[in-house]
């Protein structure tokens, strides 16, 4: 079992910086990919980037540029660094975990594991 907890979701405006933070426990070391996802009321959850248990990285076209994954193995913690956000980056966040292979690390349908989200509003 593997427990995730997000923070640092608040409210910025267009333009700004963010930094999300999920931190992993219980059975870590049998993680192979975390990610993040994010959903709007009314909308599927979607991949927003993933990274695997060797570093490799995977983005959302959306967010591609803008948006940067990495984790600290040392501190069990995923990071989600945001960058010039825009409005319609608005979403519930979550952070996902899985112990198997991953075949599309942007799809939800392959993460076991969530946290609670936190949630970012981008304002104009």
């Amino acid at each position: 079992q593997v427990q995730l907890e997000e923070s640092g979701g608040v409210s910025v405006q267009a333009g700004g910086a963010l930094r999300l933070s999920c931190v992993a426990s219980g059975n870590t070391p049998s993680i192979q990919c975390m990610a993040w996802f994010r959903q709007t009321p009314g909308k599927e959850r979607e991949g927003v980037a993933a990274i695997g248990v060797d570093g490799s990285t995977s983005y959302a076209d959306s967010v591609k540029g803008r948006f940067t994954i990495s984790k600290d193995n040392a501190k069990k913690t995923l990071y989600l660094q945001m960058n010039s956000l825009k409005q319609e980056d608005t979403a519930m966040y979550y952070c996902a975990a899985t112990t198997t292979v991953v075949v599309w690390p942007l799809s939800h349908s392959d993460y076991h594991y969530w946290g609670q989200g936190t949630q970012v509003t981008v304002s104009s």
